[in-house]
């Protein structure tokens, strides 16, 4: 039911390839464990901390789009509604 669209089941990378080592998590950890409790699923959050986002990675791709939607608005404004000469 629902059928496959050709797509598949997705590979799922391997549970044990993310450590909890190393990023904000530890510290989370070292929290819990003060208190005699551990996250089972820390390390299922990990991934979320190993790759660096910079704001360009962020902009670039939605900027071309922007930049190209807000030239094709200008134009159409400008051939439908040309600016009037001398008023205010």
């Amino acid at each position: 039911m629902g059928g496959d669209h050709g797509h598949g089941k997705p590979s799922m990378p391997d549970w044990r390839q993310w450590k909890v080592e190393g990023t904000p998590l530890e510290f989370t950890q070292q929290r819990l464990a003060a208190r005699g409790l551990k996250d089972p699923w820390a390390r299922n959050e990990a991934w979320r901390f190993t790759r660096v986002v910079r704001l360009a990675d962020l902009v670039v791709p939605s900027f071309k789009w922007g930049f190209a939607a807000f030239t094709v608005a200008l134009a159409v404004e400008y051939a439908l509604f040309p600016p009037k000469k001398g008023g205010h």
